[in-house]
């Protein structure tokens, strides 16, 4: 990917060839997530595959922190990128990387200490997945560190157009991933334990490859020691900048909190089927979130070069992009949702709302899929706040519409799934009409201390 393509030509096809590595570099990151679900629901059994599910929410937590920051940080380097300011382009990534890497030791402290005291008191985990749970949470955030390292390198690349590199990361993590899963879980019967190693190990391999793969192809990233640099400004604007999208994806990891304990409160059979069909959902809803990166990079590089006509156009463009997309995924989804829960080995009970749920995700993916991208351009343009609103909006409605309608008869535990459709719609709302009133225009002009213009 070079600087013209973002910039130059028509903006239909640099969007669709940034956006098809962050695409598959985003399938892969879900497939390695997934080997996990699959391999332990077929020889762990369902208990333990409830025990992976019942970790989702805080995994997600520490994720939106490590990829929220990280893309505050992508949204800087191609703005400066864009402006041709190579020399702080430099400075910003030196400072951002030591600031996330340190966020990065943190969390793996954090996440350790407050394993067992989460699941069991704010995510009311079943006392019969509580220890396995545990567990593998507690091994899992040994690996939090080098997640916040890969997020951090992947955000400087895409900054300065490379979006094919996190495809070649995520394909050894995804392989290494896989692998493991089947030696730790199936060979050495090592179960929940196992699994979460291997998580571990695959990160290690991805955020190794990663800095490596940076520091040999970009002479600019290519710090000797004295020069790379802690700068408490620049590392105050990474901190300024990702704040917003760390606290919209935050807000829906904790929103999902409320929307778990629902799920939890309808047995093991509803907590195995929300863990499956949350993994197919994420798959489904991929490609709206690759268009949503690629449209926060594409909006930063044009307003950092002065071709704020450019936003407009490239904006319909990936919105059309994104629909079409969608209505595939919708018939494919809809068709095979039977096939793609057979795949998990779920018992009776749990296929029946496993189904139910991938085939009303699928429904309202067309209302996902048509403000989803509009948020990365907000965040592009440094209005990254109201995307937080429409998020929070979003996830509000549908962890009340949830607790609300449930408790009718006839409706019930239905809720656990057709929240989707109240929510999407509000944040489609939302989103629409900020964009076509234009106030996200003014926040683009961005003024700070540092110098970013």
């Amino acid at each position: 990917m070079t600087k013209e393509t973002l910039l130059t030509g028509k903006p239909w096809r640099g969007i669709l060839t940034f956006m098809l590595p962050v695409f598959l570099g985003l399938l892969l990151q879900q497939f390695y997530n997934t080997a996990d679900t699959i391999i332990v629901g077929n020889f762990s059994g369902e208990a333990a595959l409830a025990a992976v599910g019942a970790c989702s929410v805080l995994t997600m937590a520490f994720l939106a922190l490590a990829s929220g920051f990280s893309t505050g940080a992508c949204v800087l380097i191609a703005r400066l990128y864009g402006a041709g300011r190579t020399e702080q382009m430099r400075r910003q990534a030196s400072s951002a990387l030591i600031v996330m890497v340190g966020m990065g030791i943190a969390a793996t402290a954090v996440g350790v200490l407050i394993s067992r005291f989460a699941l069991r008191y704010i995510l009311d985990t079943p006392e019969s997945l509580l220890d396995m749970a545990d567990t593998y949470f507690k091994i899992y955030a040994l690996g939090l560190v080098f997640q916040f390292g890969y997020n951090i390198v992947s955000a400087i690349l895409r900054g300065v157009g490379d979006s094919k590199a996190t495809l070649y990361f995520l394909l050894i993590a995804s392989v290494l991933n896989v692998v493991l899963d089947v030696l730790f879980v199936y060979n050495f019967r090592m179960g929940v334990a196992g699994a979460a190693i291997a998580t571990d190990i695959a990160q290690i391999g991805s955020c190794a490859a990663a800095f490596l793969y940076m520091m040999k192809k970009y002479p600019v990233f290519r710090w000797k020691w004295r020069a790379f640099t802690f700068e408490l400004p620049l590392a105050t604007l990474t901190l300024q900048r990702g704040f917003p999208m760390a606290l919209q994806q935050l807000i829906v990891s904790v929103g999902f909190v409320f929307l778990q304990r629902a799920v939890n409160s309808y047995g093991e059979a509803m907590t195995a089927s929300f863990t499956v069909a949350q993994k197919v959902e994420t798959y489904m809803t991929l490609p709206a979130s690759a268009l949503m990166t690629t449209q926060s990079t594409y909006t930063a590089q044009n307003l950092g070069a002065g071709r704020p006509d450019r936003v407009i156009t490239g904006a319909k463009h990936t919105v059309a992009i994104s629909e079409t997309i969608s209505i595939c995924i919708l018939a494919a989804a809809y068709l095979f949702a039977e096939h793609i829960v057979a795949l998990f080995r779920l018992g009776p009970e749990a296929t029946g709302y496993c189904t139910a749920h991938i085939r009303c995700a699928a429904v309202c993916l067309i209302s996902f899929a048509s403000y989803f991208p509009l948020l990365g351009l907000f965040q592009g343009a440094n209005n990254a706040l109201y995307a937080t609103f429409v998020a929070t909006g979003a996830l509000a409605v549908r962890v009340l519409s949830t607790y609300m309608l449930q408790e009718i008869p006839a409706i019930g535990y239905h809720m656990i799934w057709w929240n989707m459709l109240f929510g999407w719609g509000v944040g489609c709302l939302l989103t629409w009409v900020h964009f076509f009133r234009g106030k996200w225009r003014s926040a683009a002009v961005i003024q700070t201390g540092a110098g970013l213009a």
